[in-house]
Order: structure tokens, then sequence, then C-alpha cells
């Protein structure tokens, strides 16, 4: 009986899914589908296929392909993942499965305690820079492979997309546990995401929700209320760790949500920087797939509301209370696309909305950004695109 409802809600669900309408703000800001579709087109062309001074994506050897951090000169799971996401939603199956095929040859770690994870960090070359994975590259990971299984079907070996995801996921939640080597990207008592397994805290930008929701109906039958937890407590998360007048919040933080203020490399990450930007678009995509609200949606209308303009938003870097510091915005322009994003949460009757409308504007006006620290802005970009166009969706 039981096995039956599961299957019963699964299909109900699925239906849900197939006629959820999907917001399109570019649209809502003024701009016509031609404009749109003109603008999506030119940022994927230039992505994947532009000169070596604007593309992320390269092919390799053996059917691969890969993304790189031009300010780094390195592939990292967080790109890897991105990519494999991208190429899902814009039904680019050829490029998925070179970039999903590369990671597996390269960066899965085979042994030790971080076997069934993959290597944060590799050489273009495929050589590993380091041994230990980030947990947002995973989750990332997953959540492509259940949309890829469900859009183009399982194939054999690494490309049964649904057994990957479903081991990636196993894996993330029961390391640690039952005499298995290493530890859980999850802490298994209060179901937050973890920074690195067995750490101590977490990264607010991390935070997924959305993703778990699809987690606790797709991964394995025991992982599934453990993934239905996560996605409550991660909502009650980022109610907390964003702050109650700025919308800000930090690159690393409490598991209350509070700012970690020790150093990590000889970097601080208490304040409102880089990896923090995410947890907006984060919030704004959170929003349109799921509409759950713990409080986590009045943070972009403060975000806007007290950044004012990207230019005002770019001049400096801020505490997560609004403190100017004398530190320079390194992605001004992944933080106009994921702050854009994150106009999702509110609402057209909202007295933030023609704002809203304004940094939508400024983003579709902004051309993806060109050097060597271009590969995290335009990645925060694309999907800002494809968000604000009703175009990242669940499949």
């Amino acid at each position: 009986m039981f096995q039956k409802s599961v299957r019963m809600e699964t299909k109900d669900n699925r239906k849900n899914m197939e006629q959820k309408q999907y917001r399109n703000m570019l649209l809502e800001a003024g701009f016509s589908q031609e404009q749109i579709k003109a603008k999506i087109d030119s940022a994927v062309k230039t992505f994947f296929y532009g000169s070596e001074e604007e593309r992320i994506y390269h092919e390799a050897e053996d059917e691969t392909g890969y993304l790189v951090d031009t300010g780094n000169n390195d592939a990292r799971t967080e790109g890897m993942s991105y990519g494999m996401m991208m190429c899902v939603q814009l039904d680019m199956k050829k490029e998925f499965d070179r970039i999903w095929k590369w990671a597996k040859k390269f960066m899965f770690m085979e042994d030790g305690d971080n076997e069934g994870y993959f290597a944060w960090s590799c050489k273009l070359d495929g050589t590993k820079n380091a041994l230990g994975p980030a947990p947002d590259g995973e989750e990332f990971f997953a959540m492509a492979l259940f949309f890829a299984s469900h859009r183009w079907g399982n194939g054999d070996g690494i490309f049964n997309y649904e057994k990957e995801a479903r081991a990636i996921l196993h894996a993330a939640v029961h390391k640690g546990s039952n005499g298995r080597a290493g530890a859980p990207m999850w802490n298994n008592e209060n179901h937050l995401i973890l920074f690195v397994p067995g750490s101590p805290f977490s990264d607010p930008s991390y935070h997924l929700p959305h993703f778990y929701d699809l987690f606790a109906l797709w991964a394995d039958e025991d992982d599934r209320d453990f993934f239905r937890i996560a996605a409550e407590e991660s909502r009650k998360y980022l109610a907390i760790s964003c702050h109650p007048k700025t919308g800000m919040n930090p690159e690393y933080a409490h598991f209350d949500g509070s700012p970690v203020m020790e150093k990590f490399w000889g970097w601080e990450h208490n304040h409102f920087f880089s990896d923090a930007y995410r947890t907006a678009a984060n919030i704004g995509l959170d929003k349109v797939w799921a509409d759950k609200d713990y409080g986590q949606y009045k943070a972009p209308a403060n975000l806007i509301r007290f950044l004012r303009t990207p230019l005002e938003a770019a001049r400096c870097v801020f505490d997560v209370d609004g403190t100017s510091l004398d530190k320079t915005v390194l992605h001004p322009v992944g933080l106009l696309a994921a702050t854009a994003q994150g106009t999702l949460a509110i609402e057209k009757d909202s007295a933030d909305y023609e704002l809203a409308l304004d940094w939508v504007r400024w983003f579709f006006n902004t051309p993806l950004r060109t050097g060597g620290r271009r590969y995290y802005d335009n990645c925060l970009y694309l999907f800002a695109l494809l968000a604000l166009s009703g175009n990242y969706r669940i499949y």
C-alpha cells in the first residue's frame, strides 16, 4: 500500500509540475518575447561557443567538456554542475553529457574518506587540485541529473542519470554512518547543508530548498523524509541568515544564522561578498518553484531597497548590517544578476514592485562580463536570464 501511495503521489506531483506556470519578469518589465529570445540566444552562444576571450565552456578529448573558472584557470564542481543545469534547461544534451563525462572521469573520487564525492577543483588536464568536495556542486549535479532523466530518459552506465543522482544524494546524507568513511554534507541533526562535509557551519548561498522539495520526491525512498525536513529547515535558515533590514547575508554563517567571524585561507567570510550574492537568486527561484514562505521572501525586497541601484551596490563591499567596507566588489555583474533574479520573490502588489522592475531592466540592459573574472559573473548572469524569462524550470 505504501509503494502504491508513493507512486500516486509522484504521478500527481508530476502532473502539477507539467501544468506549472513560470513567471516572466522580463515581459513584465516591458521587453518583448523577440527581445528576450534574442538576448538568451546571444548569451548562450557567447557562453558556450564564443571566442577564447568570451566563452566558459570548452570541449576536450573522449567526448568530454568542461567549464573554466577564468579567474583561477581551473575547473570546479560549482561551474561544472552549473553548466549541466544550464544545458538541461536549454535542451543541450550533447554538451550536458560531455560535461558530466568529464566530471565523472576526473573529479569523482572512488576511495578514501571522500569516496562518492567530487573533488571541488581540478586542473584543466583533469589533475585534482584537492581531494575535498564542495556541497553546492553535489546538489546541483544531483538536480541536473534528475532533470536530465525526466527530459531525455536514462541511458547506460554513467548516463543512467537517475541512478547517478540518487547515489550522489545517498552519499551526501549517509557518509560517516553505518561504518562508512567520511562525513555527510548535511548535518543529520538540524538538516542544514554544510560548508564542507563535517563542518560546524553553513553557507547560506548553498541553501536550495526548492531542490530539496524535489529530492524528497525522487531520492532513494529512505532519504525522502530527510530532504522534506531539510527543505523546511533550509527556508527557516534563510530567513534568519539574511539581515532583517538590508536583506544581505554573509558568505559563511553559523547554524543560528550569525556570520562566521573566523578567517579561512587568510580571508574573512562574514561580509556580503561573492558567494553571498547567490542567496537572493536562490530565494527568487524558490518563490517561483515552491512558494513556501518562512519569512525568507522578504530578503530580496530588503536587499534592493538597501542597495537602491547597481552602481551603489558595486561601489564597495558591505557588512551584512550595511556598514561600508574598504574592499572592492570582485563580481559586480554577478551581484546585479543575482539581485535581479531575487526580485522574482516580489509580488506585483508590493510597494517594492516598481523598484524590482528597475533592477530587472538594469540587468537586461547590461552585457555579459568580459575579461579574466567573467566566469562567476556570467554563470549567475545566464541563470538570471533563464529565471527571469520563465525558462528555469522543473522537469
